[in-house]
């Protein structure tokens, strides 16, 4: 079979990634999920948010809100309310949308003082709410480390440092939230907590496995199951040290989040509604329409593939080089889509040795191309689709038939890179980086194999 894009693999690949997040945009994704609002001089209704979509999330309400307001019988209902994102991360003001909504900037993947201050501030903003009021808060990936208020008796200093034994412990994003739940004074339902008794109704944009809401950004607005005692055996798992007072406030249960039931995330005895409006499987599936679009059988694996990066990297070789070799069920010419949250365990260095660089869609690329052996049927491409790898300034990399033998004579060892975990000076070296910046949205890792 000849297609059209047959002369350049690496731009159908980029064309997929560009179609999932596209998919994702909060613009595309907010108008059915919002919510009936307050009669004008009957309540207020305040937005309050975090994540790496916030801004983004927030000028899609800001858009919507007058015609959907029209919608409903209701004019003059304004908006007020702040969010946060991280640094880059707020998009260009769309011409003739009024802000009306705060957007500020912090720090991600580790926290700092604007994303406690920012934090301080939307707590204030909870004060004073009745029952007639509507927050609606707006979540997104990223948000556990941007809404960051330490609980008593813990500096930041002592959440920047967890936050970084826990980034390189290889924790899964479920394990790293629960620890970050139980330290802190505002997410793990806290926010909800402090917004009783108005309505709260949250937008969420899913990052995580299974889309479970009490994970995406920690579950702020959310009853969280899990308990002290699991927070505890993670960090003890991890060998994370804790200040003497807050490791006794969790052995005695006193920081224990709100659990299902807990009347003050109740509203009128229901549940505050919770709507992800943005999934990884929809952006998979859009990518897998556009794929056979262009003539591609597309197969998806899952949207919820989970593990060491490396090793997921070679395990989607595995697969590639078989549905090459016409050995299952993927068959040729085809694109694997894959999506999830891998993790990147952070290798001790030898004394002298400089960082590694990269994030765990690079150190995926890394595992695929060892195991691949320069297969020259298959290409691939791994990026976060928020643009940013960890913490560099690409969104992932690139994969080709001749990455090894072009390494090769750069003097480069994917052996040795993937030793100092330094995917991105690999991928620099050979421009095969994917350069997006930020893209207003998170939908978590999307991964593309092509096979001819």
């Amino acid at each position: 079979m000849t297609l059209p894009t047959d002369n350049d693999p690496a731009a159908l690949l980029r064309h997929l990634y560009d179609v999932a997040v596209r998919r994702a945009l909060p613009l595309h994704n907010t108008a059915a999920w919002l919510p009936v609002p307050p009669a004008p001089g009957q309540g207020r209704t305040v937005v309050l948010g975090a994540g790496k979509a916030a801004g983004a999330m927030a000028q899609a309400v800001e858009a919507l809100w007058p015609e959907h307001c029209r919608r409903h019988g209701i004019e003059g209902a304004p908006l007020s309310g702040l969010v946060v994102t991280r640094y880059g991360h707020t998009p260009p003001r769309p011409a003739g949308v009024a802000q009306a909504i705060e957007v500020v900037e912090a720090a991600h993947p580790v926290p700092d003082e604007a994303g406690l201050l920012a934090a301080q501030r939307i707590l204030r903003l909870t004060q004073g709410l009745s029952e007639q009021d509507l927050v609606l808060c707006l979540i997104s990936g990223g948000g556990s480390a941007l809404l960051t208020l330490p609980c008593a008796g813990l500096s930041l200093a002592d959440k920047q440092r967890i936050n970084r034994q826990l980034l390189e412990s290889g924790s899964d994003i479920t394990q790293m939230n629960t620890v970050r739940k139980h330290l802190s004074a505002i997410k793990g339902g806290r926010l909800a907590a402090a917004c009783h008794p108005a309505r709260v109704v949250t937008l969420a944009i899913s990052d995580v496995p299974g889309d479970e809401v009490s994970v995406i950004a920690s579950g702020p607005t959310v009853t969280d199951a899990s308990t002290c005692a699991d927070a505890l055996r993670i960090l003890q798992q991890h060998k994370i040290a804790l200040p003497n007072a807050v490791l006794a406030q969790l052995q005695s249960g006193q920081l224990e989040t709100p659990k299902p039931g807990d009347a003050r995330l109740l509203h009128q005895g229901q549940e505050a509604p919770v709507h992800v409006i943005a999934t990884p499987q929809q952006s998979l599936e859009a990518a897998a329409e556009a794929a056979r679009a262009m003539g591609l059988r597309a197969y998806i694996l899952s949207d919820e593939i989970e593990g060491e990066s490396r090793e997921i990297g070679k395990m989607h070789a595995a697969l590639a080089r078989s549905a090459a070799a016409r050995r299952n069920a993927f068959e040729p010419p085809c694109v694997i889509l894959s999506g999830g949250e891998t993790t990147v365990t952070v290798r001790p260095r030898e004394p002298g040795q400089a960082k590694g660089r990269g994030g765990r869609a690079g150190e995926f690329c890394l595992g695929l191309a060892s195991a691949l052996q320069a297969h020259p049927r298959i290409w691939a491409l791994a990026a976060d689709t928020d643009g940013i790898d960890g913490v560099e300034d690409n969104a992932g990399a690139t994969v080709h038939p001749e990455t090894l033998a072009r390494a090769q004579t750069l003097g480069l060892s994917v052996a040795d890179h993937l030793n100092r975990n330094d995917a991105y000076g690999y991928f620099a070296a050979l421009g095969d980086l994917v350069m997006t910046g930020p893209t207003h949205t998170n939908v978590n890792d999307f991964r593309a194999i092509l096979v001819r």
